[in-house]
Protein backbone atom coordinates (compact mmCIF):
# COMPACT_ATOMS: atom_id res chain seq x y z
CA UNK A 1 0.00 0.00 0.00
CA UNK A 2 1.37 3.51 -1.18
CA UNK A 3 3.31 4.78 1.88
CA UNK A 4 2.14 8.71 2.66
CA UNK A 5 4.61 11.28 1.74
CA UNK A 6 4.99 14.63 3.92
CA UNK A 7 5.69 17.79 3.14
CA UNK A 8 5.88 19.98 6.35
CA UNK A 9 5.98 23.96 6.21
CA UNK A 10 7.89 25.13 9.75
CA UNK A 11 10.71 23.81 11.23
CA UNK A 12 10.36 25.07 14.65
CA UNK A 13 11.17 23.54 18.30
CA UNK A 14 7.73 21.53 18.03
CA UNK A 15 8.66 19.55 15.43
CA UNK A 16 12.14 18.80 16.82
CA UNK A 17 11.13 15.80 18.92
CA UNK A 18 7.15 16.34 19.32
CA UNK A 19 6.18 15.62 15.68
CA UNK A 20 9.02 15.63 13.06
CA UNK A 21 10.22 12.20 13.72
CA UNK A 22 6.90 10.95 14.37
CA UNK A 23 6.51 11.60 10.31
CA UNK A 24 9.72 9.61 9.72
CA UNK A 25 8.36 6.52 12.74
CA UNK A 26 5.05 6.53 11.73
CA UNK A 27 4.19 3.51 9.32
CA UNK A 28 3.22 3.99 5.82
CA UNK A 29 4.81 7.28 6.64
CA UNK A 30 7.75 9.60 5.25
CA UNK A 31 8.88 13.35 5.54
CA UNK A 32 9.79 14.12 2.40
CA UNK A 33 10.67 17.54 2.40
CA UNK A 34 10.75 20.59 4.83
CA UNK A 35 10.20 24.36 4.55
CA UNK A 36 11.56 27.52 6.69
CA UNK A 37 12.15 30.67 4.99
CA UNK A 38 15.83 30.63 6.60
CA UNK A 39 17.20 28.62 3.83
CA UNK A 40 19.94 27.52 6.03
CA UNK A 41 17.79 26.54 8.49
CA UNK A 42 15.23 24.63 6.59
CA UNK A 43 18.73 23.02 4.82
CA UNK A 44 19.96 21.91 8.48
CA UNK A 45 16.80 20.60 9.62
CA UNK A 46 16.59 18.58 6.85
CA UNK A 47 20.20 17.10 7.09
CA UNK A 48 20.00 16.27 10.71
CA UNK A 49 16.40 14.52 9.97
CA UNK A 50 17.17 12.43 7.07
CA UNK A 51 14.74 14.52 4.94
CA UNK A 52 15.41 14.66 1.43
CA UNK A 53 14.44 18.03 0.30
CA UNK A 54 13.94 21.38 1.83
CA UNK A 55 12.88 24.62 0.60
CA UNK A 56 12.57 28.32 1.72
CA UNK A 57 9.12 28.73 -0.06
CA UNK A 58 5.68 27.17 1.35
CA UNK A 59 4.29 27.23 -2.58
CA UNK A 60 7.29 25.29 -4.05
CA UNK A 61 6.76 22.72 -1.17
CA UNK A 62 2.97 21.96 -1.22
CA UNK A 63 3.08 21.88 -5.13
CA UNK A 64 5.99 19.26 -4.55
CA UNK A 65 4.72 16.63 -6.94
CA UNK A 66 6.35 13.89 -4.79
CA UNK A 67 4.57 15.66 -1.58
CA UNK A 68 1.17 13.48 -1.00
CA UNK A 69 0.01 15.50 2.51
CA UNK A 70 0.61 18.60 4.01
CA UNK A 71 1.83 19.20 7.55
CA UNK A 72 1.24 22.99 8.87
CA UNK A 73 3.51 23.45 12.16
CA UNK A 74 3.80 27.41 11.82
CA UNK A 75 2.29 30.36 14.14
CA UNK A 76 -1.63 30.55 14.25
CA UNK A 77 -1.60 33.26 12.05
CA UNK A 78 -0.59 31.90 8.52
CA UNK A 79 -2.18 28.82 9.37
CA UNK A 80 -5.36 29.76 7.44
CA UNK A 81 -3.17 30.72 4.02
CA UNK A 82 -1.23 27.73 4.27
CA UNK A 83 -4.07 25.02 4.73
CA UNK A 84 -5.95 26.80 1.81
CA UNK A 85 -2.88 27.03 -0.44
CA UNK A 86 -2.69 22.87 0.28
CA UNK A 87 -6.60 22.21 -0.43
CA UNK A 88 -5.73 24.07 -3.69
CA UNK A 89 -3.28 21.71 -4.25
CA UNK A 90 -5.23 19.00 -3.29
CA UNK A 91 -3.59 17.74 -0.68
CA UNK A 92 -4.45 16.60 3.09
CA UNK A 93 -4.10 19.29 5.25
CA UNK A 94 -2.35 18.43 8.95
CA UNK A 95 -2.58 21.48 10.52
CA UNK A 96 -1.13 22.85 14.55
CA UNK A 97 -3.32 23.82 16.97
CA UNK A 98 -5.34 25.97 17.80
CA UNK A 99 -6.21 25.86 14.42
CA UNK A 100 -6.81 29.32 13.03
CA UNK A 101 -6.54 32.69 14.74
CA UNK A 102 -10.72 32.85 14.73
CA UNK A 103 -13.53 30.67 14.25
CA UNK A 104 -14.14 32.66 10.67
CA UNK A 105 -10.90 31.24 9.67
CA UNK A 106 -11.65 28.01 10.83
CA UNK A 107 -14.93 27.46 8.70
CA UNK A 108 -12.82 29.11 5.93
CA UNK A 109 -10.26 26.47 6.23
CA UNK A 110 -13.09 23.37 6.32
CA UNK A 111 -15.07 24.95 3.55
CA UNK A 112 -11.92 25.10 1.22
CA UNK A 113 -10.61 21.57 2.21
CA UNK A 114 -14.26 19.95 1.72
CA UNK A 115 -14.45 21.84 -1.73
CA UNK A 116 -11.18 20.20 -2.84
CA UNK A 117 -12.30 16.48 -1.71
CA UNK A 118 -9.29 16.47 0.82
CA UNK A 119 -8.71 15.47 4.54
CA UNK A 120 -8.76 17.82 7.66
CA UNK A 121 -6.72 17.18 10.55
CA UNK A 122 -5.79 19.36 13.87
CA UNK A 123 -2.56 18.67 15.93
CA UNK A 124 -4.76 17.73 19.27
CA UNK A 125 -2.61 14.99 20.16
CA UNK A 126 -3.74 13.93 23.26
CA UNK A 127 -6.52 12.82 21.65
CA UNK A 128 -4.52 9.82 20.89
CA UNK A 129 -2.15 9.50 23.82
CA UNK A 130 -2.76 6.34 26.19
CA UNK A 131 -2.56 8.07 29.56
CA UNK A 132 -5.92 10.51 28.06
CA UNK A 133 -7.20 7.23 26.37
CA UNK A 134 -7.48 5.46 29.72
CA UNK A 135 -8.34 8.90 31.29
CA UNK A 136 -11.68 8.92 28.97
CA UNK A 137 -12.31 5.40 29.47
CA UNK A 138 -12.42 5.60 33.26
CA UNK A 139 -14.62 8.69 33.05
CA UNK A 140 -16.98 7.35 30.08
CA UNK A 141 -17.46 3.40 31.57
CA UNK A 142 -19.38 4.21 34.63
CA UNK A 143 -16.52 3.42 37.18
CA UNK A 144 -16.93 7.03 38.81
CA UNK A 145 -20.76 6.64 38.33
CA UNK A 146 -22.87 9.41 36.60
CA UNK A 147 -20.64 12.13 35.83
CA UNK A 148 -21.57 15.86 37.42
CA UNK A 149 -19.20 17.83 36.44
CA UNK A 150 -14.98 18.71 35.43
CA UNK A 151 -12.73 21.10 37.17
CA UNK A 152 -9.79 22.48 35.69
CA UNK A 153 -6.83 24.76 37.18
CA UNK A 154 -3.72 25.83 35.15
CA UNK A 155 -1.33 28.14 36.78
CA UNK A 156 2.53 29.71 35.99
CA UNK A 157 4.12 32.00 37.20
CA UNK A 158 4.56 34.75 35.48
CA UNK A 159 7.40 34.99 33.15
CA UNK A 160 8.71 38.56 31.71
CA UNK A 161 9.86 39.64 29.27
CA UNK A 162 11.93 42.60 27.49
CA UNK A 163 9.01 44.25 25.77
CA UNK A 164 11.38 43.85 21.95
CA UNK A 165 11.69 40.44 23.02
CA UNK A 166 8.07 38.54 23.47
CA UNK A 167 8.17 35.66 22.50
CA UNK A 168 5.44 35.25 19.64
CA UNK A 169 3.08 33.10 21.32
CA UNK A 170 2.80 36.96 23.73
CA UNK A 171 1.36 38.69 20.70
CA UNK A 172 -2.47 38.31 20.25
CA UNK A 173 -1.74 39.03 16.16
CA UNK A 174 0.09 35.59 16.06
CA UNK A 175 -1.15 33.44 18.45
CA UNK A 176 -4.76 34.53 18.51
CA UNK A 177 -5.19 34.96 22.21
CA UNK A 178 -1.44 34.61 24.45
CA UNK A 179 -0.90 31.66 26.57
CA UNK A 180 -4.64 30.73 27.05
CA UNK A 181 -5.04 29.75 23.57
CA UNK A 182 -1.74 27.91 23.24
CA UNK A 183 -2.40 26.11 26.46
CA UNK A 184 -6.06 26.09 26.93
CA UNK A 185 -6.65 24.44 23.99
CA UNK A 186 -5.51 21.51 24.70
CA UNK A 187 -7.29 21.02 27.62
CA UNK A 188 -10.12 21.83 26.10
CA UNK A 189 -10.06 19.97 23.21
CA UNK A 190 -9.81 16.79 25.26
CA UNK A 191 -13.02 17.79 27.16
CA UNK A 192 -14.79 18.11 23.99
CA UNK A 193 -13.42 14.32 23.59
CA UNK A 194 -14.22 13.29 26.81
CA UNK A 195 -17.75 14.71 27.34
CA UNK A 196 -18.70 16.23 23.85
CA UNK A 197 -19.41 19.90 22.69
CA UNK A 198 -20.24 22.86 25.18
CA UNK A 199 -23.37 24.51 24.71
CA UNK A 200 -22.54 27.37 26.68
CA UNK A 201 -19.79 29.11 28.04
CA UNK A 202 -19.35 32.11 30.42
CA UNK A 203 -16.46 33.77 31.47
CA UNK A 204 -14.52 37.06 32.62
CA UNK A 205 -10.38 37.71 31.36
CA UNK A 206 -8.18 40.30 32.59
CA UNK A 207 -4.62 41.30 31.83
CA UNK A 208 -3.85 41.53 36.05
CA UNK A 209 -0.24 42.31 35.52
CA UNK A 210 0.18 44.36 32.16
CA UNK A 211 3.46 42.43 31.57
CA UNK A 212 2.43 41.55 28.10
CA UNK A 213 -0.37 42.70 25.62
CA UNK A 214 -2.65 39.53 26.24
CA UNK A 215 -4.89 38.45 29.21
CA UNK A 216 -3.45 36.25 31.58
CA UNK A 217 -5.96 35.52 33.48
CA UNK A 218 -8.96 33.73 32.06
CA UNK A 219 -11.83 32.13 34.28
CA UNK A 220 -14.75 30.16 32.60
CA UNK A 221 -18.09 28.06 33.31
CA UNK A 222 -18.99 25.80 30.54
CA UNK A 223 -21.90 23.31 30.28
CA UNK A 224 -21.83 20.73 27.83
CA UNK A 225 -25.03 19.62 25.98
CA UNK A 226 -25.31 16.18 27.64
CA UNK A 227 -26.13 19.00 30.75
CA UNK A 228 -22.48 18.30 32.59
CA UNK A 229 -21.20 21.17 34.01
CA UNK A 230 -17.59 22.24 34.30
CA UNK A 231 -14.92 25.22 35.36
CA UNK A 232 -11.79 26.39 34.63
CA UNK A 233 -8.84 28.76 36.14
CA UNK A 234 -5.84 29.27 33.87
CA UNK A 235 -3.75 31.83 35.45
CA UNK A 236 -0.43 32.63 34.55
CA UNK A 237 0.83 35.35 37.37
CA UNK A 238 0.63 32.86 40.16
CA UNK A 239 2.94 31.88 43.00
CA UNK A 240 3.06 28.07 41.86
CA UNK A 241 2.68 25.61 39.05
CA UNK A 242 -0.48 23.86 39.36
CA UNK A 243 -1.90 21.90 36.18
CA UNK A 244 -4.85 19.66 37.23
CA UNK A 245 -7.89 18.11 35.40
CA UNK A 246 -10.27 16.42 37.69
CA UNK A 247 -13.71 14.34 36.65
CA UNK A 248 -16.26 14.21 39.42
CA UNK A 249 -18.77 11.84 39.48
CA UNK A 250 -21.80 10.58 41.92
CA UNK A 251 -19.55 7.12 42.81
CA UNK A 252 -15.94 8.73 42.72
CA UNK A 253 -13.35 10.93 40.60
CA UNK A 254 -10.91 10.75 37.78
CA UNK A 255 -7.46 13.46 37.97
CA UNK A 256 -4.83 13.90 35.37
CA UNK A 257 -2.72 17.33 34.08
CA UNK A 258 -2.75 18.25 30.61
CA UNK A 259 1.07 18.82 30.67
CA UNK A 260 2.71 16.29 32.81
CA UNK A 261 3.74 12.37 33.13
CA UNK A 262 2.14 11.83 36.35
CA UNK A 263 -0.58 8.57 36.79
CA UNK A 264 -3.66 9.08 36.40
CA UNK A 265 -5.84 8.90 39.85
CA UNK A 266 -9.28 7.15 40.44
CA UNK A 267 -10.44 7.53 43.69
CA UNK A 268 -13.74 5.72 45.04
CA UNK A 269 -15.13 4.32 47.95
CA UNK A 270 -12.90 1.25 47.54
CA UNK A 271 -9.61 3.34 47.64
CA UNK A 272 -7.09 4.97 45.14
CA UNK A 273 -5.41 3.73 42.09
CA UNK A 274 -3.04 4.90 40.00
CA UNK A 275 -2.54 4.28 36.02
CA UNK A 276 0.90 4.85 35.14
CA UNK A 277 0.94 5.53 31.13
CA UNK A 278 4.02 7.58 30.18
CA UNK A 279 3.83 9.42 27.10
CA UNK A 280 5.47 8.66 23.62
CA UNK A 281 9.24 9.77 22.42
CA UNK A 282 7.73 11.40 19.76
CA UNK A 283 3.92 12.60 21.37
CA UNK A 284 2.58 13.04 18.14
CA UNK A 285 3.81 10.02 16.53
CA UNK A 286 -0.07 8.05 17.73
CA UNK A 287 -2.41 10.68 16.47
CA UNK A 288 0.34 10.99 13.26
CA UNK A 289 -0.33 7.41 12.91
CA UNK A 290 -4.33 7.57 13.00
CA UNK A 291 -3.95 10.41 10.49
CA UNK A 292 -1.52 7.89 7.95
CA UNK A 293 -3.99 5.08 8.58
CA UNK A 294 -7.10 7.02 7.35
CA UNK A 295 -5.14 8.47 4.43
CA UNK A 296 -4.34 4.99 3.49
CA UNK A 297 -8.36 3.60 4.07
CA UNK A 298 -7.18 1.99 7.18
CA UNK A 299 -8.94 3.78 10.06
CA UNK A 300 -9.97 7.00 10.86
CA UNK A 301 -8.40 10.02 12.85
CA UNK A 302 -10.24 11.48 15.68
CA UNK A 303 -9.01 15.23 15.60
CA UNK A 304 -10.97 17.04 12.44
CA UNK A 305 -11.59 20.30 11.49
CA UNK A 306 -15.10 20.33 12.83
CA UNK A 307 -14.02 19.04 16.44
CA UNK A 308 -11.14 21.72 16.63
CA UNK A 309 -13.07 24.54 15.58
CA UNK A 310 -15.41 24.14 18.42
CA UNK A 311 -12.38 24.73 20.68
CA UNK A 312 -11.34 27.36 19.18
CA UNK A 313 -15.34 28.70 19.35
CA UNK A 314 -15.43 28.49 23.15
CA UNK A 315 -11.95 29.87 23.44
CA UNK A 316 -13.31 33.15 21.16
CA UNK A 317 -16.30 33.69 22.98
CA UNK A 318 -14.35 33.45 26.72
CA UNK A 319 -11.49 36.21 25.08
CA UNK A 320 -14.70 38.01 23.90
CA UNK A 321 -16.48 38.00 27.27
CA UNK A 322 -17.55 41.13 28.46
CA UNK A 323 -15.48 42.73 31.83
CA UNK A 324 -17.55 44.39 34.86
CA UNK A 325 -16.91 48.04 34.57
Amino acid sequence: MKTIRWGMIGCGNVTEVKSGPGFQKAQGSQLTAVMRRDAALAEDYARRHDVPKWYSDAETLINDRKVDAVYIATPPDSHCSYSLAAARAGKPVYVEKPMALDTRQCQEIIDACQSAGVPLFVAYYRRALPRFLKAKELVTGGVIGALRFVEVLLTEPLQVHPVDQLPWRLHPEISGGGLFVDLASHTLDFLDFVLGPVCEVRGFTHNQTGAYPVDDIVSAAFQFENGIQGVGTWCFNSFESVDRITFVGSKGRVALSTFGGEPVLLETPEGRQFFDLPNPAHIQQPLIQQIVDELRGLGRCVSTGESAMRTTRVMEQLLNAKKLS
